[in-house]
């Protein structure tokens, strides 16, 4: 069985869930889909949350009648048949009802969750009714009483497992099983979500506990591009990736996916296609646990990047002292992108300036520090095995007019990254596909 998932964009009107309906039923063997909330959908039961945090119910109803007025021109459209289209209708009713319940109560962050939640359960519903319509067996299945996150807010795969294959043995023979993406229940029973990643998470997950052939992202785009095309010309889709390669692109700015999300299939074994339900005949990307040997594969890039300095020739050869600096850098829960040291100094950078000034106060019981932004880390991601000879060689040539701040090579076979301006940004990353793509 294959597990389809689909964004907000793919099932964002009633011809989009229409094209869906065809593509997940194309091929006649049975499916998994998981479906995100129709697109802007989330962005308004957000901003209803945030006028009930301030007390301001009136501004509350005034988002929910707007929703659901969009919502029931939706169906109008959707269904031919009178049973479903009033069916669908009288469930979406009772959901904004369910929303203005919450203009009358205490509102926490708990309350909020529950209202996030009502997207995918709005969506979920349309398309199985009309997929039903249409005469195809499909089963709506409810995410909350299979999907669960631990006390560490992780998601929990043994109880996923378990719960998920006995809910399919009594929904056995169904042409399409359709659930919600994002949602979740935590360790203590209350409805939450998985955050990170999303409905790809969800996909991911299902796929690893279902044991899937192929795991399918369906977005608008065709699959991770070799480079940023919304600062260069003529990029290309990547065919093949290895999950190390697609983590460091997306944790290094490629968007469509999530750099978490998809480890369950990577642990799984279970190949991930990411794929274009505007031209769904597009090859598109497959992750896989394979590599292709001897290729550079993509660059990224992040933007917004910090670079910190601290240098100290009294303290750096001293026992315990570079512990002590990623002590600070943990204790304000602030990540590190990247490491460089040398016999006087080390640098790092950051994404998060949240915590930048205590950061640096810390720090100066050390050494010198120096902090530069206004940063971008350029990410060369291929098969970069040190053994590989010239291929450092290669990338560093296409950046030789470029000020480079820092680079990091050989904590991964997988990546080279650099850390330059974001002025530099966009020369960098056409004169790396200048040298490492074109014929």
């Amino acid at each position: 069985m294959k597990v389809m998932k689909f964004g907000g964009t793919s099932v964002g009107t009633p011809q989009r869930m229409k094209e869906v309906t065809a593509l997940v039923t194309k091929s006649g063997e049975p499916v998994f889909v998981v479906l995100s909330a129709m697109s802007g959908t989330t962005n308004s039961l957000v901003e209803i949350s945030d006028y009930l945090y301030k007390k301001n119910p009136d501004g509350a109803n005034e988002i929910i009648n707007k929703l659901e007025d969009k919502y029931m021109r939706n169906i109008a459209e959707l269904y031919a048949n009178e049973e479903y289209r009033q069916q669908t209708e009288e469930f979406l009713k009772d959901e904004f009802n369910y929303l203005r319940s919450f203009t009358k109560e205490l509102f926490t962050s708990f309350e909020e969750k529950s209202i996030v939640a009502q997207g995918e359960m709005m969506s979920t519903n349309m398309v199985v009714n009309y997929m039903k319509e249409q005469g195809i067996n499909a089963v709506l299945l409810n995410a909350l009483d299979f999907m669960r996150t631990d006390k560490n807010a992780e998601p929990d795969p043994t109880y996923i497992k378990e719960k998920l294959n006995a809910i399919m043995e009594k929904n056995a023979g169904a042409q399409v099983y359709i659930t919600q993406g994002f949602i979740c229940r935590n360790a203590y029973g209350e409805i939450d979500n998985l955050q990170r990643g999303g409905s790809d998470y969800t996909a991911s997950l299902i796929g690893a506990a279902l044991n899937a052939e192929e795991i399918q992202i369906w977005t608008d785009i065709d699959g991770m591009h070799n480079n940023d095309p919304r600062v260069v010309d003529k990029t290309q889709p990547v065919h093949q990736l290895h999950f190390e390669e697609a983590a460091e692109l997306a944790y290094f700015g490629a968007k469509i996916l999530h750099p978490t999300c998809v480890q369950p299939a990577k642990y799984a074994g279970i190949p991930v296609r990411l794929l274009n339900t505007m031209d769904p005949d597009a090859e598109g990307t497959t992750i896989s646990n394979a590599t292709e040997y001897g290729k550079i594969k993509a660059v990224a890039a992040k933007d917004n990047i910090i670079a910190i300095k601290i240098k100290s020739s009294r303290m750096l050869l001293a026992t315990g002292f570079l512990r002590k600096v990623f002590e600070i850098f943990e204790s304000y829960q602030t990540p590190i992108d990247m490491v460089c040291t040398s016999e006087v100094g080390v640098s790092m950078s950051i994404d998060n300036s949240a915590h930048l000034g205590e950061i640096v106060d810390e720090l100066k019981k050390y050494g010198t520090v120096t902090v530069d932004t206004g940063m971008c880390v350029v990410c060369v991601v291929g098969d970069l095995d040190w053994s590989n000879i010239g291929f450092e060689t290669r990338v560093l040539d296409a950046l030789k007019n470029i000020p480079v701040r820092m680079i990091s090579y050989g904590g991964s076979n997988y990546n080279i990254s650099f850390l330059i301006k974001e002025e530099d940004k966009k020369r960098a990353l056409q004169s790396l596909s200048d040298h490492l793509f074109k014929e």
